[in-house]
């Protein structure tokens, strides 16, 4: 097993997750995401999933 968890999950692709404070983080697909979290968006690629975090918060 890989010691980063974003590293796995091949092509499962990823998810942007915001919390009540309106931070946001990327995350995947294969993980739970975290209490206080939720998804608000899912994307194949990491760079489309970095380009709506910037549109939400630019």
């Amino acid at each position: 097993m890989s010691g980063n968890p974003f590293d796995d999950g091949g092509e499962d692709g990823w998810l942007v997750v915001t919390n009540a404070s309106a931070q946001y983080s990327l995350w995947r697909p294969h993980l739970d995401v975290p209490k206080g979290w939720r998804v608000v968006h899912s994307c194949p690629d990491r760079d489309g999933a970095l380009d709506y975090v910037e549109r939400e918060c630019g």
